[in-house]
C-alpha cells in the first residue's frame, strides 16, 4: 500500500518518476548507497506475484525485499513488533490428497526459506529497541480475524505473522533464483478487533518495518 511505501520515499536522497505497470507503481530510489526499485504492488497474492514478475523481468536485482504490515499470530508477538520471515508459506494451499504438505503448492518446496545471511543481517540491525522476531510468515487472500485464527494456528503452529503478499513474492523470487526476505511490522493481532487495530497502527507498522529494511540495506547491500 502507499502508506507502506512512504517511509522509503521520505528517506530517499533521490526519487525517480513514478511509472505504472499493470496496476503496480514503480519508482527508482537512492537510499544511502543503494539503488532501489520501489514497487507498490497492491494487496493480495495475485497483485504481488504479477508485480514482482514484471519487475524482475529485464532487471538483475541482488535481492527482493518485502516491507510493510502484517497481523500477529504467534502468542509472543505484539503490536509494534517486527517479524522477519525466515520462511514463508501459502496458508490456503492444500493438496494433501496428492501427497503434498499442507501449505505446499504442487511442484514447489513445502515452504520458501529466506536467504540465511539476509535473515541474520536483519536480526542484527540496530533498531533502537524494537522487538524483532524471526520465523514463519503465513500468506493468503483472507484477512485473519478471531473467526479464522484458531484453525490457522492449529494448522501452522510455527506461524508468527500473516499477510497477503509475502508467500507470493517468495514464490516468484524462488522461480527467478533471486534471494528474498520479508520484513513485516505487526499492525494488529489476529483476534476480535484486528480490523480496528490495523486501521490504528498500519502507519507505525510500516515505519518499523522500514527501519529494519533500511538497516539491512546499509549492512549488506551498500554500496551499489
Amino acid at each position: 500500500m502507499g502508506v507502506e511505501a512512504s517511509p522509503f520515499l521520505d528517506r530517499s536522497s533521490a526519487v525517480g518518476n513514478e511509472i505504472e505497470v499493470a496496476g503496480a507503481r514503480r519508482r527508482v530510489l537512492e537510499l544511502g548507497g543503494s539503488r532501489v526499485l520501489l514497487v507498490t504492488c497492491g494487496i493480495g497474492l495475485v497483485n504481488a506475484a504479477s508485480a514482482a514478475t514484471l519487475a524482475l523481468h529485464g532487471s538483475s536485482p541482488r535481492v527482493v525485499l518485502s516491507a510493510g504490515s502484517a497481523g500477529g499470530m504467534g502468542l509472543d508477538v505484539r503490536v509494534g513488533d517486527v517479524v522477519v520471515g525466515a520462511t514463508t508459506v501459502h496458508g490456503a494451499a492444500d493438496a494433501r490428497v496428492f501427497g503434498y504438505a499442507l501449505g505446499q503448492v504442487p511442484g514447489m518446496p513445502e515452504r520458501f526459506d529466506a536467504d540465511p545471511a539476509l535473515v541474520a543481517a536483519a536480526a542484527g540491525v540496530d533498531t533502537g529497541g524494537l522487538t524483532v522476531h524471526s520465523g514463519m510468515i503465513l500468506s493468503s487472500d483472507v484477512f485473519v480475524d478471531a473467526e479464522r485464527v484458531l484453525a490457522l494456528r492449529a494448522a501452522f503452529p510455527e506461524a508468527l505473522a500473516c499477510d497477503m503478499e509475502s508467500a507470493a513474492l517468495a514464490h516468484t523470487a524462488h522461480l527467478a533464483g533471486v534471494p528474498f526476505l520479508s520484513v513485516r511490522g505487526i499492525s494488529d493481532l489476529c483476534g476480535p478487533i484486528a480490523g480496528v487495530d490495523f486501521d490504528a497502527h498500519v502507519d507505525d507498522a510500516a515505519e518499523r518495518s522500514a527501519t529494519v529494511v533500511l538497516g539491512l540495506l546499509d549492512a549488506v547491500l551498500a554500496p551499489v
